[in-house]
């Protein structure tokens, strides 16, 4: 999958974060992913040991969320841990496994923050940028921002705003399971950001995209070559 080249990525936490302001303004906070046009949907993420990073890419078959293929791949970090510049140190890794991707998505779900940033540009921006197609932050923790509680039931949400500024949704995947915090990576609405969230869930906390991405980055999970057989043994972990 080919991977436009925005910036360089050895550079000064200074100069890192005074790329990402630049950035956050390219990024394309509305738009309209039709639901009959999506073919593919895809999960990112990553795990981090020691100074190397293990990335995994996950496709999935929509609706029928079967594996069509995935990535990991394995590299050296050398951008140190800097709250908000966690994009710095992950995607060089991530770039590595979607270089290994033939396929193209139509929808991007990553394990992190979209506009939920203290700039506006967290990593699901940043990778829908160098990627150029729609993409959602579903991140398990929360940035910046502050919200009021939320129901218990599945599809319950509260707003996430940050000095008076909408910047995501806290929202119930699972009942009495910690919420998750959705916002924009870039060509997509919020209210579609969460209902793509929704769509794509199995019952779990997380969508099935990133749920198995997850697994394959952290080590939990071996994916052989993707049939039908395997994506419904897939569906039952």
């Amino acid at each position: 999958m080919k991977i436009t080249q925005l910036h360089p990525w050895n550079v000064s936490p200074a100069e890192a974060i005074r790329t990402q302001s630049e950035l956050a303004a390219q990024v394309v906070r509305q738009g309209h992913v039709d639901e009959a046009s999506v073919k593919l949907v895809a999960g990112a993420d990553i795990s981090v040991e020691g100074k190397r990073g293990r990335a995994a890419v996950i496709v999935l078959s929509y609706p029928d969320l079967e594996v069509v293929e995935h990535a990991v791949a394995e590299v050296p970090i050398t951008f140190p841990y800097v709250p908000g510049l966690l994009a710095f140190r992950e995607i060089p890794v991530l770039a590595e496994a979607f270089s290994k991707i033939d396929s193209r998505p139509d929808l991007l779900l990553v394990d992190g923050q979209g506009i939920a940033h203290f700039r506006r540009f967290g990593i699901a921006c940043h990778l829908g940028l160098l990627l150029d197609i729609p993409a959602i932050g579903c991140a398990k923790s929360r940035l910046c921002g502050e919200y009021e509680p939320v129901s218990e039931d599945v599809g319950s949400r509260s707003p996430l705003s940050d000095s008076g500024e909408l910047i995501g949704a806290v929202l119930r995947t699972r009942h009495k399971v910690h919420p998750l915090f959705v916002s924009v990576g870039h060509k997509i609405a919020l209210d579609e950001a969460v209902e793509w969230t929704l769509r794509l869930n199995r019952g779990f906390r997380l969508p099935e995209p990133t749920r198995l991405a997850d697994k394959l980055a952290g080590g939990r999970l071996e994916l052989p070559p993707a049939t039908k057989e395997t994506a419904e043994q897939l569906s039952l972990l």
